[in-house]
């Protein structure tokens, strides 16, 4: 395979792990740049790895061709896209214009509408495939891991599909009195947004957190879970057809909960720009600018997360179930990069995914899924680089089968 470069474009608490993670493998990592619109924080994450193997940039990952120029400068086999959503066209058509793969971990949405959805990015397969190249979307925990979960239990335990949760749980502790995991702008939009989930052909949408329901999780116990519309869900009911009903559930704490529907009522969480002082800001940007860092959140970081997807099916005419999921301490993360589980298992997933694009384990010319190709490469190397994974067969779900639509 030989040693390859890549642009890492973005330098948050993700970008961090992705970084820390690629100068790991040096036998293929060969040349590391980690560019963002604040240099400095690039500066940072280079030193804390050391040994000179992260080099760094300043870019403004809205302008194209600044984005060209960064591109043609270090020519890169690779971008890997850990900046914000808002920035995936921008970065996309970048890529597009000097013929480098592209990678990603979260699907595009506009600044001025909280509404995420592929089309925006599918709509550029013909185009990627025209140059020869590939972009691979959502390759981070979820969207990824469960996107990979899931095409490895259809290839291996299932001849049809029926009924997925992904059933996302953080049981962390930071210590704060309101922080979110990762960024906070995109956090807050995801969740005020209306829900959404997949039903004999159609979706079904719900008010912000309607549903919910308590449900265990391993090595945690029971937690209270709330159906959200996760981007992954949109894809997997495209390239998994036989699912009839999809969902996705995220937990989240009473505290946290209080604490933003107050800054709701009080009209915190507006994307609409307002006049203050005689200049227009956005208080949703504004709030974003107060909360801590998520990158800060590591030290002292108690818990764990526990991802996985639910799934029930039909294997050689009979009902099978099954169960795939992974656990991350905080604190075990932290001790190795100085990260919190949430931003590792976003990070860990954009290495194996870049891996599995420069040693040509997947290969193909035009915009993917993850779950488009081969699982198995990619399941064997998760517990290598830190996210071990579990299953159950044929056991009985911790979402009781009567629960399905």
């Amino acid at each position: 395979m030989g040693q390859k470069r890549i642009i890492i474009i973005g330098a948050g608490g993700v970008g961090a792990v992705v970084a820390y993670k690629c100068a790991s493998v040096p036998e293929v990592f060969g040349e590391i740049l980690l560019a963002s619109r604040t240099k400095a924080k690039c500066d940072k994450i280079a030193a804390s790895i050391g040994d000179n193997r992260i080099q760094t940039a300043q870019v403004n990952a809205d302008n194209v061709p600044e984005l060209i120029v960064l591109i043609q400068s270090f020519k890169p086999d690779l971008v890997i896209n850990v900046a914000l959503p808002y920035q995936d066209l921008s970065i996309m058509e970048a890529c597009l214009a000097t013929k480098t793969h592209y990678l990603d971990t979260a699907n595009y949405e506009p600044k001025e509408v909280a509404k995420f959805e592929y089309k925006w990015q599918w709509d550029y397969k013909q185009k990627f495939a025209d140059a020869g190249i590939m972009a691979i979307l959502g390759c981070g925990f979820d969207p990824g891991v469960t996107n990979i979960f899931t095409a490895y239990a259809h290839k291996h335990y299932f001849d049809e599909m029926h009924y997925l949760d992904i059933v996302d749980c953080n049981a962390g502790d930071h210590g704060k009195a309101f922080a979110t995991n990762f960024n906070p702008e995109i956090n807050i939009r995801e969740i005020t947004q209306k829900g959404k989930y997949w039903n004999l052909g159609k979706w079904i949408e719900t008010e912000p957190m309607q549903i919910h329901k308590p449900i265990e999780y391993p090595n945690i116990g029971f937690r209270d879970s709330y159906l959200l519309f996760h981007e992954e869900l949109e894809s997997l009911v495209k390239h998994f057809p036989t699912l009839k009903t999809a969902r996705f559930w995220m937990t989240f704490g009473q505290k946290y909960l209080m604490f933003l529907n107050v800054l709701q009522e009080i009209g915190m969480t507006s994307i609409k720009p307002i006049m203050y002082e005689g200049k227009e800001i956005v208080p949703l940007q504004f709030l974003k600018a107060v909360l801590p860092e998520p990158s800060s959140l590591g030290e002292n970081y108690k818990g764990e997360t526990s991802i996985g997807c639910q799934i029930r099916g039909i294997k050689d005419g009979k009902q099978r179930t099954y169960y795939i999921w992974n656990n991350c301490n905080h604190a075990e993360v932290y001790k190795e990069c100085g990260a919190q589980a949430v931003s590792y298992t976003t990070g860990v997933p954009a290495m194996i995914g870049a891996l599995m694009i420069l040693s040509g384990e997947w290969s193909g010319k035009g915009v993917f899924n993850v779950e488009e190709f081969n699982p198995d490469p990619f399941m064997k190397k998760l517990p290598i680089y830190g996210l071990p994974w579990n299953e159950e067969i044929d056991k009985a779900l911790p979402i009781e089968k009567e629960d399905f639509c």
